[in-house]
């Protein structure tokens, strides 16, 4: 096809005289400058890499060429909670976990009497949850790595004969907490995950058993990630499900900071609002 109509509904045409002259001013330019450059047709516009070509002498430009190196077009928000330019984001964890990694009691306040919390804490080996419908697992039998710290934050100052972090009487256990740490970021992201599947299973009972509730991910920061679970009562369970719409009363967090993981057990009745809030501020510590 011939080109279309130009603005107004008429054609653009170039007289044969008006071309030879405009090829002759061509030439004679290439010859002062060593660069023979075509004008534009009458009425079109120059691209803008022309126009900076002529404006720098000797330089030029493709107009197909890729942008430089670093510009580039807008990029999708970062999704992490509190991240972002500026910002008191925390970093990933790095060198070895400490009790300083470990929650304290304060974390539970107001919700609970910190006062009447007690703290015990050992290292080694041991069960890392409760989790009866997967059974009850060692790290080691998990991920067949070394010891962790443990802690245990109860209420009671009895605890249980085989663990100092267990409460004697399951009532009086506030939260358990076992965090460790692994050569790599990658391999502590790896052991969170195998944690967090082991109690995925637990999302479905049957009617009458206790059960954990969906899954709530954290992400403070691109290796600072936590996953939780409430947990629900087995009046709660008559679909084999948590309920919709219903508060947890406590539950479960598998962590990770950097090269550190860990996994938290509350047992303490907390909401939705008050379990997001220490697994924040575990995940902040770990």
């Amino acid at each position: 096809m011939n080109g279309g109509p130009a603005a107004g509904g008429r054609r653009v045409v170039v007289r044969p005289r008006s071309a030879v002259v405009a090829l002759v001013a061509a030439g004679a330019l290439g010859l002062a400058t060593g660069r023979f450059v075509l004008p534009p047709p009458p009425g079109a516009i120059a691209h803008p890499a022309a126009r900076s070509a002529a404006a720098v002498d000797g330089a030029s430009q493709d107009a197909s060429a890729p942008a430089a190196p670093g510009v580039s077009g807008p990029t999708p928000a970062s999704s992490a909670s509190g991240a972002g330019p500026g910002s008191d984001a925390p970093t990933g964890a790095t060198g070895l976990v400490t009790t300083a990694n470990l929650l304290d009691p304060a974390a539970f306040g107001p919700d609970i009497d910190t006062g009447r919390i007690h703290v015990t804490d050992r290292y080694g080996d041991g069960n890392y949850a409760n989790p009866t419908c997967t059974g009850e697992k060692t790290l080691t039998q998990t991920l067949g790595g070394p010891g962790a710290h443990f802690r245990g934050l109860m209420t009671g100052t009895r605890t249980g004969p085989d663990d100092p972090t267990q409460a004697f009487d399951h009532a009086d256990q506030v939260a358990r907490e076992v965090a460790a740490e692994t050569q790599s970021p990658s391999l502590a992201e790896n052991f969170a995950q195998r944690l967090l599947l082991e109690q995925v299973p637990c999302q479905e009972e049957p009617v009458g058993h206790w059960v954990y509730g969906r899954t709530t991910t954290l992400r403070l920061a691109p290796d600072v990630t936590a996953s939780w679970m409430g947990v629900y009562q087995g009046t709660l369970n008559t679909t084999g499900r948590a309920p919709e719409g219903t508060e947890p009363c406590g539950g479960i967090a598998v962590l990770r900071s950097g090269n550190h993981y860990g996994v938290l057990e509350v047992g303490a009745c907390l909401g939705t609002a008050a379990m997001d809030r220490v697994v924040r501020t575990a995940l902040s510590q770990l």
